[in-house]
């Protein structure tokens, strides 16, 4: 029986109770959900139902409590139930009933976990973003690790979710890339306001490589005008080519990549600003156009239109939001860097300014993300051989792999700062969190073949009735596994599956060393170790269904 299962029989218990008369009470029922009891003593399960509705049926919890669990005494597969402090409801179920889940995780394969708790949902989901003029930086990779296993986690719990890429491509730091380039490319030394590193150098290079060969003429000969126009034309399709085939290496892919120059060149903003001005947001001030973020919230007015008649950066916020809106996004999730912290206060101004809702959950939600650190050796990492100045995407990659690097990445909430030691995530040591989980999954594949050799098959025979407590145990941390995916989903945090998944492999191999799926040399076969290698293999499921939502390999082999 899974957690679901239990609670919509509770569900029934109660209904029929009020049908009878045994309760009194008025409006809907809630759905009953259950969790573990902090203490495995206190039973596989609890629910605190009766101090949700006591009140509304006029009576202590506890009498309401003592009354519902005579009821669910009778539910099939319940093996016990108590009554617990002013109301709690403890329950036990049978070997039997419990030991089902085996058999659900296993017919649901990869299904398994999935919900609905997001449907009807079209999420847009941006993350990493940044802008063309250089690989990316290790805190790109932490939002391109987070972001990716959200986008995951949301569509695993129903959500339509758009995977979005959001190029800054307008603007003055590309004329300082372009002219880091020409300089690099006639031999100088790189603006004061330019971009360093060797990928300058290869860049530049590639770009007059591409021209030769396209029968154009060297841009190192042309005037300075227009050959920074060539490196900036070729240079800036370079750095958007490289930071996609980066990001696919790194299992991370977008459905839309997005250009900011588009929302100049098709009148985007225009369109955004008269939608403002229709709803009574702007308004004309010291010869400038200003959206009265003030009355939405904002600490300050923003200006949209300066003086001179040039738009404000925030002008292309307000209409890459809008733009997203009416692509068919009802919910807008920004995943930000730390040094955007001072953003969410004009942006969901301006959501609401357009009628929307701001905040978790609402049309518009920010997200900000703390600082990642490396350490070798017990040294700080803070250059990188190709990039100069910063540690990149690839730098990591290179020193641990994609797994150990996306895994790392998002097992700590984003709102902290992150200490990464290089040597702890490339070892092979159960210190190490995704070398334990990966290894727990190894450990139910070799078991299994282990148990094929000794003719221990599934098909042969089932009796979850015969499992004992170890059994139980891990049977109670599977069941966990769809409300830890719902939790992760509502709440944006994926590193909770992370901190799952950990809590699994330990419950894995504490049961390894208890329990036995193959019999000793003078043992033969039994119904027992056929049903502890469907437990087995039902460990291996959600191992594999949790791994994937963050966007890492479940071995065979370690």
């Amino acid at each position: 029986m899974t957690p679901e299962e239990l609670g919509k029989a509770i569900a029934a218990a109660l209904k029929a109770a009020v049908d009878d008369g045994t309760f009194s009470l008025e409006g809907e029922l809630p759905e009953v959900r259950v969790e573990r009891p902090r203490s495995r003593e206190h039973g596989d399960w609890a629910s605190n139902v009766a101090m949700q509705l006591a009140k509304r049926a006029g009576m202590k919890p506890r009498d309401f409590a003592e009354l519902l669990a005579v009821r669910l005494r009778e539910i099939e597969g319940v093996d016990s139930v108590e009554v617990a402090g002013p109301g709690f409801l403890n329950i036990r179920l049978s070997a039997g009933a419990a030991g089902e889940l085996a058999r659900t995780i296993l017919t649901q394969g990869a299904h398994y976990g999935r919900s609905d708790s997001a449907a009807g949902h079209t999420v847009n989901l941006e993350y990493v973003s940044a802008n063309p003029t250089g690989p990316i930086h290790i805190g790109g990779a932490r939002w391109a690790a987070v972001g990716d296993s959200l986008a995951r986690i949301l569509a695993f719990s129903g959500a339509n979710v758009v995977r979005e890429y959001y190029f800054n491509d307008h603007g003055n730091q590309i004329d300082h890339f372009s002219a880091s380039l020409l300089a690099r490319a006639h031999g100088e030394a790189v603006p004061e306001d330019g971009y360093g590193g060797q990928y300058i150098q290869d860049v530049a290079n590639t770009v007059i490589e591409q021209a030769i060969d396209a029968g154009d003429q060297d841009p190192r000969t042309l005037p300075d005008d227009e050959a920074q126009e060539v490196f900036r034309e070729r240079g800036v399709a370079l750095m958007f080519k490289e930071i996609q085939d980066s990001l696919h290496e790194f299992r991370s892919d977008f459905d839309v990549y997005f250009h900011e120059q588009s929302l100049h060149e098709s009148g985007a903003v225009d369109r955004a600003i008269e939608r403002l001005g229709e709803q009574g947001a702007l308004v004309d001030k010291d010869d400038a156009l200003w959206l009265r973020s003030t009355d939405f919230g904002d600490d300050k007015d923003r200006v949209i239109v300066k003086s001179n008649g040039e738009k404000a950066y925030f002008a292309a916020d307000i209409a890459y939001y809008l733009d997203k809106r009416e692509r068919g996004a009802d919910q807008c999730v920004y995943m930000l860097g730390a040094d955007h912290h001072g953003y969410i206060g004009r942006m969901y101004a301006m959501a609401r300014a357009f009628g929307d809702s701001a905040g978790a959950g609402k049309n518009m939600e920010i997200l900000i993300g703390q600082l990642v650190n490396l350490v070798r050796g017990g040294e700080a990492v803070r250059m990188s051989k190709r990039a100069g100045t910063v540690v990149t995407m690839e730098d990591l990659v290179e020193a641990v792999g994609v797994d150990a690097a996306r895994y790392s990445l998002v097992r700590a909430s984003v709102d902290t700062t992150l200490e990464l030691d290089l040597d702890l995530v490339a070892s092979h040591t159960s210190d190490n969190p995704v070398y334990y989980v990966q290894y727990a999954h190894a450990r139910t594949c070799a078991v299994g073949r282990n148990a094929a050799e000794h003719g221990v098959a599934r098909d042969d025979g089932f009796r979850p009735d015969l499992l004992e407590a170890p059994d139980s145990d891990l049977l109670g941390t599977l069941a966990r596994f769809p409300d830890i995916a719902a939790q992760a989903a509502s709440l944006r945090e994926p590193h909770r599956v992370a901190r799952y998944l950990e809590e699994l492999a330990g419950a894995y191999h504490t049961w390894y060393g208890k329990a036995r799926v193959t019999p000793r040399a003078d043992e033969e076969v039994t119904d027992l170790h056929r049903t502890r290698l469907w437990l087995n293999e039902a460990t291996r499921q959600v191992l594999i269904n949790g791994l994937d939502l963050l966007g890492v390999s479940a071995p065979e082999r370690m």
